[in-house]
């Protein structure tokens, strides 16, 4: 899906990101607020922002947005060391 947003011109340097990197810099926040928001996934939000789940995972950290996770996480990670070490 595409987006055409309006902005007014000082944007780039309240942000402090170039003009050609917008685009990835809202991604990002855009990204960081629906996995706060509990709206998505850690999966999802690296999707969404164009990075690797690690990359999200230490974006998340640096922002102080704690991982979500639950039972469902840690019975999938246990299935999946089972499987890895047998």
């Amino acid at each position: 899906m595409k987006a055409t947003l309006e902005l007014p011109e000082e944007i780039t340097s309240v942000c402090k990101v170039r003009r050609e990197e917008l685009g990835s810099f809202f991604r990002k926040i855009i990204a960081i607020e629906l996995y706060r928001e509990e709206l998505v996934s850690l999966g999802k939000a690296a999707e969404i922002a164009g990075l690797e789940r690690i990359d999200m995972m230490d974006i998340l950290r640096e922002r102080k947005v704690p991982i979500q996770y639950g039972t469902d996480d840690l019975e999938r990670d246990i299935k999946t060391l089972e499987t890895v070490l047998e």
